[in-house]
């Protein structure tokens, strides 16, 4: 992807978010826009959503909070469930993030960054608190 497009892109994703974010709730437009730019992965993020899969993990006292997103690894025939730790805006520990986004530059982030941002600008995620020391546990695990 061109480092223009590239930047275009994310100014008017950005620009959606917040919208959809002063309004609690994303429309049919904003939807559009965001599949325009994100394609399958957008539809996906949406299902992830839909399905009650994203948690906001924050810790006290700091305040500090990353997203839990359910999805599957696949492996050969077989998929297993797994939550994947996620910054919406810079990082997820699943395999699409790694190949499709760092390795070959295909794609502006995965389905999971994407149900991560959706799901904290409509308030439709689960929160969890926990103690800064467990936090700091769960991303030692990275």
């Amino acid at each position: 992807m061109a480092a223009a497009t590239t930047s275009i892109s994310l100014a008017v994703a950005e620009a959606v978010w917040a919208e959809i974010k002063s309004s609690g709730c994303a429309s049919d437009e904003h939807l559009s826009i965001l599949e325009t730019l994100f394609g399958k992965n957008m539809l996906r993020a949406c299902k992830i959503v839909d399905e009650r899969g994203v948690r906001r993990v924050t810790g006290a006292p700091s305040g500090r909070s990353l997203f839990l997103v359910a999805g599957f690894r696949v492996m050969g025939e077989s998929k297993r469930k797994e939550e994947y730790l996620c910054f919406p805006e810079h990082l997820c520990t699943c395999y699409s993030f790694f190949y499709d986004i760092v390795a070959r530059g295909e794609q502006l982030c995965c389905k999971h960054q994407l149900a991560a941002r959706l799901a904290e600008a409509v308030g439709e995620h689960q929160d969890m608190e926990v103690t800064d020391e467990e936090l700091a546990h769960m991303l030692s695990k990275l």
